[in-house]
């Protein structure tokens, strides 16, 4: 980076604001996983979210693109929103429920990791990072809840600029290395004999009726599709997208919140005005007030999932190791720690619970992640019955994580 009259000009060979540029590498590289993933059978056992999120921390890495961009923004603004209902219209609702209740307990308990794998990154290495209260804080509520969190616990804690922006490009780092083992883990035997695994058993013994094709190409086999179909998927879903994001929005002004409203306000207007949660609740209404109408649209499922794939290339992108190796490679060790312990945790609770082997990763991909990149696992995986229940559940640590990391902070800065 350097400034040119007063402005941040990116040394990269695409600039930031080169918009049809950015786009189209996005949207190329997500066409060229799938592409990849159908047709090769090693792609396939890698999967098109891996070789996409890949592509892009090479693409980021080598100057070919810049870590930040308008770009990007939008498809964490509008991408992900419009593909969480494309995603669901196909959803049985009685089975989402059904599962939630499950997931939640895992959820939890996964949580519980997060806490327990801060404190003991607090104490192994506070006498090496400056400001590792304040990271503790935002790193505990992140691994909890999500991006959102981060930001509430950097601003309540006043954490320096430059340590915040250390932190994300490790947290971003971590989050690729660890979406990418969450990928990898239930086609390794040592899981598969030790966890059931139904909804993989159930993607896979789909595939096995058609022979020469890859795991993936099965799945998404061609459907019928119309001009009206796409009409309809697309039109609902921005809809949905923008009666959602009003209603929350209008709620989040309206019932108070932050360090000077109860814990009850607080909880009250995590759940209310909550943009995700709020989303995903309409969708259920409608889903249960018109199912007819969903039943005969065909397509949303593969339209959101391409616009998953998308989002996929955009979470590599930011995961500069250069930038870690030179200013925060000790950060990385810490939310290494964290994720490690929150892994182990969630497995070792998972098997005592003997829960599914996809449950417990989905929920360990939502403390870690966020509900998004959980549900984005899901779709990758071809787990369709997962991908509601896990937004629903995901969205609860919204509302624990600035609780958990508010504590932890005011913990943790005794002892610094």
């Amino acid at each position: 980076m350097q400034a040119i009259g007063g402005i941040i000009v990116s040394q990269t060979l695409i600039q930031a604001d080169d918009t049809i540029t950015l786009w189209g590498i996005l949207i190329v590289w997500a066409s060229v996983s799938i592409y990849l993933e159908q047709r090769y059978s090693w792609a396939s056992k890698i999967s098109g979210a891996i070789i996409a999120l890949i592509g892009a921390i090479f693409l980021s890495n080598t100057g070919i693109i810049p870590t930040e961009s308008p770009v990007y923004d939008s498809v964490w603004g509008v991408i992900v929103p419009l593909a969480i209902p494309l995603l669901l219209f196909h959803v049985n609702i009685k089975k989402i429920w059904k599962e939630s209740g499950k997931l939640l307990l895992i959820f939890l308990l996964s949580s519980v990791g997060t806490v327990a794998g801060t404190i003991i990154s607090f104490f192994l290495l506070k006498d090496h990072i400056p400001y590792l209260d304040k990271i503790g804080a935002m790193m505990s509520a992140s691994y909890i809840g999500g991006g959102v969190n981060f930001a509430a616990m950097a601003a309540k804690f006043e954490a320096p600029g430059e340590l915040v922006s250390a932190t994300v490009v490790a947290d971003n780092l971590m989050m690729a290395i660890y979406f990418i083992i969450l990928m990898i883990i239930p086609t390794l035997a040592f899981f598969r004999k030790r966890y059931s695994i139904p909804h993989v058993l159930e993607v896979e013994s789909g595939s096995n009726n058609e022979s020469g094709k890859t795991l993936a190409e099965s799945f998404w086999k061609r459907k019928d599709i119309s001009l009206k179909d796409i009409a309809l998927s697309v039109g609902t879903a921005f809809l949905l997208v923008i009666i959602s994001f009003k209603i929350a929005g209008f709620f989040d002004t309206l019932v108070p919140s932050g360090e000077d409203a109860s814990i009850l306000f607080n909880l009250l207007n995590g759940l209310v005005g909550d943009k995700y949660l709020v989303l995903t609740t309409m969708t259920f209404i409608v889903l249960g007030l018109f199912p007819r109408y969903f039943d005969n649209i065909n397509g949303s499922q593969e339209i959101g999932t391409y616009l998953i794939y998308i989002f996929f290339v955009v979470i590599g992108i930011p995961a500069s190791i250069p930038l870690i190796i030179k200013n925060a490679p000790l950060l990385l060790l810490f939310v290494f720690i964290i994720v490690l312990i929150n892994m182990i945790v969630s497995l070792l609770a998972g098997k005592l619970l003997k829960a599914n082997l996809e449950d417990i990763l989905l929920a360990s991909n939502a403390n870690i992640g966020g509900p998004t990149t959980a549900a984005a696992l899901a779709i990758a995986k071809g787990w369709k019955d997962l991908i509601g229940p896990i937004l629903v559940v995901g969205t609860i640590g919204y509302i624990i994580g600035n609780y958990v990391g508010t504590l932890l902070g005011f913990w943790f800065s005794t002892m610094v």
